[in-house]
């Protein structure tokens, strides 16, 4: 059974090859130290890679504390606020109207100005994660680099974007162990929100 790949997928492997062998990154007895055979292409799960990390680990609790922290500060919130509210309606009978519609609009001004600093603090810890996987990727590079080197690879592809490899070119877990040992849990790249 023949496989024909895609022109695209073609060329770039075959580029791949070429700008090996320009810049030097022949296959090399390293390679097979590694534990992955000599290839041009070597597959990695950057989501994988993140998450099994001690950096993204740590990024992920840090997220989920904060979280709790803020979903606890919202339960809070609102708890505040309904009895805001019920307090208000009972006072309602007794009022004159004006005054009444005054206390509700200064009400619904303070409940619109809770919810857009509420909303920001759910938006700042989103971007909290999407910075920690920038610096992360960017403090990465230069080791998945030294692996690709040492392989004799010319790419490194995205493992969910390829259709179909051997698992002897999935990087993944060397990667893990050698960024776990070269920048931990990145604390020093990111500090901890009390640093």
């Amino acid at each position: 059974m023949t496989i024909t790949l895609p022109i695209r997928l073609a060329r770039a492997i075959a580029l791949a090859s070429v700008v090996g062998g320009v810049f030097g990154f022949a296959p090399t007895a390293d390679a097979q130290q590694l534990g992955f055979a000599q290839t041009a292409i070597l597959t990695i799960s950057s989501e994988r890679l993140f998450n099994d990390s001690a950096f993204g680990k740590r990024i992920e609790r840090e997220i989920e504390t904060e979280g709790e922290a803020l979903a606890e500060e919202n339960n809070r919130i609102a708890a505040e606020l309904t009895a805001e509210e019920h307090e208000l309606t009972e006072r309602r009978a007794g009022m004159d109207p004006e005054a009444f519609r005054e206390l509700a609009d200064a009400f619904d001004e303070k409940v619109q100005k809770i919810r857009g600093e509420q909303d920001h603090k759910t938006r700042v810890l989103a971007e909290k994660n999407d910075k920690a996987r920038a610096v992360f990727l960017n403090a990465v590079r230069p080791i998945l680099a030294e692996v690709m080197r040492e392989s004799g690879a010319g790419v490194i592809l995205e493992r969910s974007s390829v259709f179909l490899s051997a698992n002897a070119t999935d990087i993944t877990d060397l990667a893990i162990e050698r960024i776990d040992a070269t920048i931990g849990d990145g604390s020093e790249l990111l500090p901890a929100p009390d640093q």
